[in-house]
This record gives structure tokens, C-alpha cells and sequence, in this order.
């Protein structure tokens, strides 16, 4: 398998679209015949990565590599930043608003959901600069 990359843009607030570029990322990975397994870790990542971009940035993109060894997300937004990036990592932490609330996010799993599904996890946040997220999933032998 050679070296693919896809970049999809998301858009702050874009509810309608939300979900897209993680479904689009399980379909390659589907197409590429990866297990079932990887996949899953994937697209549980990707969409909540993708989630907080909608919910919390002022929009930024997913970025996703995937190579013989692995696959990479890369999730890269535009402002607020993360205060604290040790209490955003807490379960059920979560600085969503009411009206998010009540359409059924904003439970503060998404960066321990992100981990969780991650062999390797990064983040890195700069207040007024943005949140940039690298997640690696590491492909056994076989997949």
C-alpha cells in the first residue's frame, strides 16, 4: 500500500454536514480492506475530533494519512484554544453551551474518546491560536 493522504475542511456551527468527513474516512479505510477493528478506532476519532471542530473552533480541518504501518489523524482548528488541556482530557469535563447540550453533544468524552482510540496521541493547544491534534493508529500484521 503506498502513502494516501485526504484533508477535509470543516466549518464551525456546520451541523448539517457534521459527521461527513468521519464517514468518508470510513469508507477509504472499508475500500483499502483494513479490519474491522482499525476501523472503528478510526471513525470513533475522527468523528469526535471532527465534533469538537463544529462545536468548539472556529473551524479547522482533518487531516488523514495512512501508510503500510499506520493510519494518522491530524486535526488542526482555527481558535479558541484549550485553557486547560489536563481538565478538557477529564471525562465528562465539557465547556459546551446549553443550546449544544441539548442537541445531544457536549457529554466531554470527545479528547478521552480520542485517546482512547489512539495508539499514540498528542495535542497541543494555544489560547486564541487553536488546538492541533495528532492521533496514530498503529496497523498490526495482517490488516
Amino acid at each position: 500500500m503506498d502513502n494516501i493522504r485526504y484533508d477535509f475542511k470543516i466549518e464551525k456551527d456546520d451541523f448539517e454536514r457534521a459527521g461527513e468527513a468521519s464517514s468518508n474516512i470510513k469508507k477509504i479505510l472499508r475500500q483499502l480492506g483494513l479490519n474491522s477493528g482499525i476501523i472503528r478506532r478510526v471513525a470513533i476519532a475522527a468523528y469526535e475530533a471532527e465534533m469538537n471542530l463544529v462545536i468548539h473552533s472556529n473551524g479547522g480541518s482533518i487531516t488523514i494519512e495512512i501508510d503500510p504501518r499506520k493510519v494518522t489523524i491530524y486535526a488542526n482548528d482555527r481558535g479558541p484554544g484549550i485553557k486547560d488541556v489536563d481538565l478538557a482530557m477529564k471525562e465528562g469535563y465539557s465547556t459546551a453551551s446549553d443550546r449544544i447540550r441539548e442537541m445531544g453533544f457536549g457529554a466531554g468524552m470527545g479528547l478521552p474518546n480520542m485517546k482512547k482510540c489512539s495508539d499514540d496521541f498528542s495535542i497541543k493547544s494555544i489560547l486564541k491560536q487553536g488546538t492541533f491534534i495528532v492521533m496514530k493508529m498503529f496497523l498490526k500484521d495482517g490488516d
